[in-house]
């Protein structure tokens, strides 16, 4: 539902935008990230029912508000049908409807991306899982990312993906400073 009321709202809203554009659009608008903001924004955090570990910071917070967030958005579509879940959706995703020209792609896409287009000499990124420590309500991971001909970097994170997402996000600050904004 999240991802059927972004695609037509952008989609009426930039026309002339490429298919390839729109979707990379869509795809960062539907992510947890993004619920995860709008659940910050609405203060959902406080009204939510949560185990001790998570209630102490064991799980990382932004998962847990984006999840509660589509729960949300799936009760006001069961109570008040499309228009109520239409309204909310496009009442709180307005400032990230608004700026077209933001680049909406996360740390692994744009180095992906960054690596493709250098051709044949630089491959795509290599990901490998270096240490995992901490119980299992709060887990720390720590991963490697490699580019051909770069030097790694290491990033750390409450999952594997948010790992993968922080040794990205570094290794493109450190060979392209240009596209890691």
């Amino acid at each position: 539902m999240l991802a059927l009321v972004v695609s037509e709202t952008l989609y009426r809203r930039y026309p002339g935008e490429d298919e390839g554009a729109l979707t990379r659009r869509v795809h960062s608008l539907v992510r947890w990230e993004a619920c995860a903001k709008v659940g910050e924004e609405i203060g959902l955090w406080d009204h939510l029912v949560l185990t001790r570990s998570e209630a102490a910071g064991g799980r990382a917070r932004g998962p847990i508000v984006g999840s509660a967030l589509e729960a949300v958005i799936a009760a006001l579509y069961l109570d008040g049908g499309m228009p109520a879940a239409r309204a909310f959706i496009e009442r709180w995703w307005e400032v990230m409807f608004a700026d077209p020209g933001a680049d909406v792609r996360d740390a692994k896409t744009r180095l992906q991306e960054w690596a493709q287009a250098r051709g044949k000499d630089g491959g795509a990124p290599v990901y490998s899982l270096k240490q995992q420590a901490g119980p299992d309500h709060a887990p720390r991971f720590v991963v490697e990312a490699k580019v051909a001909g770069f030097d790694p970097m290491t990033g750390e994170g409450g999952s594997k993906r948010q790992a993968e997402q922080d040794a990205a996000a570094k290794l493109l600050a450190a060979v392209a400073p240009e596209d890691s904004l």
